[in-house]
């Protein structure tokens, strides 16, 4: 009797062992991938320049088409703006401007985060004294020019003085209501750890309410360099104020305008300053409220 044939069943690795291996596949790239710090550079410098170079545009169609003498094209004042800023004028008018601006808004920063903190403290004396303040506060500063002339004379203390009247409020202002915002369970929490005087003063109170004083110190710094240029304007032989209304009463139309676009640049750096301090002031909480959308 014959044997049966033994069949053997072909195995289906080694079957595709023969097929051809496919080709490697590029990993799978990452959704919401951002750019890098070159790409992100170059985006923030479109954002910031896209607009001014758009106003420019516009401004220099609108003064090629216009016979007005006010309104010179732009190449008329950036070699006005060459030939003002970049000799003496900048140390005769530019620096002394700045200085003033400078130590206007230093002392009533110093004013106005000390007093506002003292009122925020003490609602006594907040009660004694905010009648006062209030009728102070409404007074306009530029007001007060022909006063602080006869009082101080026609010298820096007169512009400097000036400044001071005005920045101080949002300064104050801001202050004390960041001090009375003070989460009420931290402040019992200092206490049980017997954090106080200067600590508490300046671990609890002066950070807790700091958020607020950058605010008032941003927009104080807005009003110091509009008080600058109103207090050069009365009785000044100096100072980019006197200069630009100056040229105004002499027709330099395209001085003028230099004058006003350094204005711009300089208010300009200032905020750009102030936003890296306050980015550092101010690091814990914006690091915070990262932490809470994030949640």
């Amino acid at each position: 009797m014959s044997q049966p044939t033994r069949t053997t069943r072909s195995d289906d690795n080694g079957a595709a062992a023969g097929a051809q291996a496919p080709a490697p596949t590029a990993p799978p790239r990452r959704r919401g991938a951002g750019p890098g710090p070159l790409g992100r550079l170059s985006v923030r410098t479109l954002h910031v320049l896209l607009l001014p170079v758009l106003l420019i545009g516009v401004y220099a169609y609108a003064s090629a088409t216009s016979d007005s003498y006010y309104t010179p094209t732009p190449d008329l004042i950036a070699a006005a703006f060459v030939e003002l800023w970049f000799s003496d004028r900048f140390f005769v008018d530019v620096l002394p401007s700045i200085g003033r601006l400078l130590t206007g808004f230093t002392v009533a920063a110093v004013l106005g985060i000390g007093l506002g903190v003292l009122l925020g403290l003490s609602s006594g004396i907040r009660a004694l004294l905010e009648p006062v303040l209030e009728f102070l506060r409404a007074i306009p500063p530029p007001v007060l020019v022909p006063l602080m002339i006869l009082l101080a004379g026609i010298d820096d203390s007169m512009k400097v003085m000036v400044i001071i009247s005005g920045c101080v409020w949002p300064i104050l202002l801001n202050t004390v209501e960041g001090v009375r915002a003070v989460d009420p369970v931290l402040a019992d929490t200092a206490r049980c750890y017997g954090v106080t005087g200067a600590t508490r003063l300046r671990v609890l109170v002066l950070r807790s309410a700091s958020p607020q004083i950058m605010a008032g110190l941003r927009l104080a710094l807005a009003l110091a360099i509009i008080l600058m240029v109103i207090s050069e304007m009365f009785a000044s032989s100096s100072g980019l104020g006197f200069a630009i209304v100056q040229f105004q009463r002499t027709f330099a139309i395209p001085e003028m305008w230099a004058g006003m676009v350094l204005l711009g640049l300089i208010g300009f750096v200032l905020s750009a300053l102030f936003e890296l301090v306050e980015g550092r002031v101010l690091g814990w909480y914006r690091g915070l409220r990262a932490a809470n959308r994030g949640e």
